[in-house]
């Protein structure tokens, strides 16, 4: 969702996004650990917040805001929040990104995101929006990873064509892959409010439902059917289980359901934006991203916003927990806008995109962190946007979405590297 940005700040874009009104309270946060990164000397929230606010009625830009990806890219490329769109060097690769080696531009032009990889490691399913493919807004589309790609590239769109789309992810034997769509209520593109009262906002679809198709683009089965917003599917490495986030409590929460879409199962409670979530490889724990407000203020601003289809991702962090919602545990305590995290090959770390590192919040990269909240390390240097870092599942390569070597454009691109440990 933003699993989920024009792109997702954060989803997405982002992804991979909410609905109405909660009055539980967090049971969660009791069980909340401390092995945290301390937080960097930024502004306090409520700073953070104002200045989001004071920027929220710039221009705004077609498209939505996703797990999970439209907000993110916005701010980072075109004004948004956080100034103007820095044009540096045109590259692909950046001399710092010792991990990266290899690296192929995979799309050229229009907003392409969250790239998931089959389970061959051979196929990329992504979404994107591109007049020239059909797509007025996210649609879904695949490609192979070997084939060289050039300009005119047109891969095989494999949702619908109508309404909007986000996260989609490939099924076990990789013939089928499962996407949120918001085509069953309206085949239109829903309308995305960018900001309201001055306040920048993603919009919450009550029509995204997550779907099986085959890669010909027909509907095998709709597998959630439930009032409300449900997106932002993955799918377990042992292809037994898939991770998806629902308003279906009252507020956007966590829910598991075996790979047929029966035995659902709410995995978190706590009050605020739970989505974006992926397995660990052992298929035995979940990464997601969350805003979790604190104070009373922050609390009824969310109900509020939420109470009409919507949510403000300006400050979200990393945690873990176990795929039945135990254990569970902050990872980052960064500040700004921590998103799109999928586990390192290992378990043992975690890759993720954040724009803490910068004073203006308008640049984000891909950085690394341990379970344990230690080892923060900065693993991309594009001085705009990078984000939905994702490895393929023999461990070997990452894609990415960016907008380096755009050409100072908005245009975000899907990207594969060699990893390099």
């Amino acid at each position: 969702m933003f699993r989920y940005i024009s792109l997702f700040i954060l989803v997405v874009i982002l992804g991979c996004t909410p609905k109405s009104t909660i009055n539980s309270t967090s049971t969660n946060d009791t069980k909340t650990t401390t092995s945290i990164v301390k937080k960097d000397n930024h502004s306090s929230e409520k700073n953070e917040m104002a200045k989001a606010e004071d920027h929220a009625n710039q221009k705004d830009h077609q498209g939505h805001a996703h797990d999970k990806k439209e907000g993110a890219k916005d701010k980072a490329q075109s004004g948004g929040h956080y100034g103007k769109r820095p044009v540096g060097p045109q590259k692909t690769h950046y001399e710092k990104e010792k991990h990266f080696a290899n690296v192929r531009q995979m799309t050229f032009g229009g907003d392409n995101a969250e790239a998931y990889w089959s389970t061959d490691s051979k196929q990329l399913v992504f979404q994107a929006t591109n007049e020239a493919w059909g797509a007025q807004c996210d649609q879904i589309f695949f490609m192979d990873v070997a084939t060289e790609k050039t300009k005119t590239f047109q891969p095989p769109m494999v949702s619908t064509g109508k309404g909007r789309t986000t996260c989609s992810y490939f099924m076990p034997g990789n013939k089928s892959i499962i996407y949120a769509s918001t085509h069953k209520g309206d085949a239109a593109c829903p309308h995305a409010p960018r900001s309201l009262n001055g306040k920048y906002v993603w919009p919450v679809f009550d029509d995204f439902d997550i779907y099986e198709a085959d890669l010909e683009g027909n509907i095998i089965r709709q597998l959630t059917n439930e009032p409300g917003y449900d997106a932002e599917p993955t799918v377990s490495p042992d292809g037994k289980k898939i991770v998806f986030t629902s308003t279906r409590s009252g507020d956007l929460e966590l829910y598991v359901m075996d790979i047929d879409g029966s035995n659902v199962i709410q995995v978190t409670d706590g009050l605020g934006y739970d989505g974006g979530a992926f397995f660990s490889p052992d298929s035995k724990q979940l990464v997601f991203r969350s805003s979790r407000p604190k104070t009373p203020e922050a609390q009824k601003a969310y109900k509020d916003l939420l109470a009409q289809g919507l949510v403000q991702p300006t400050e979200m962090e990393l945690y873990v927990c176990n795929i039945d919602g135990t254990d569970l545990k902050q990872i980052t305590n960064l500040g700004g806008a921590n998103w799109a995290p999928y586990f390192h090959p290992s378990g043992k770390k975690i890759l993720f995109s954040t724009n803490h590192h910068g004073e203006s919040k308008r640049v984000f990269n891909i950085f690394s962190i341990n379970v344990d909240g230690t080892g923060l390390e900065q693993i991309s240097f594009d001085n705009t946007f990078d984000a939905f870092p994702m490895f393929s599942p023999d461990g070997k390569q990452l894609s990415f979405s960016s907008n380096r070597n755009n050409g100072g454009t908005r245009d975000t691109n899907v990207f594969v590297a060699d990893w390099v440990e």
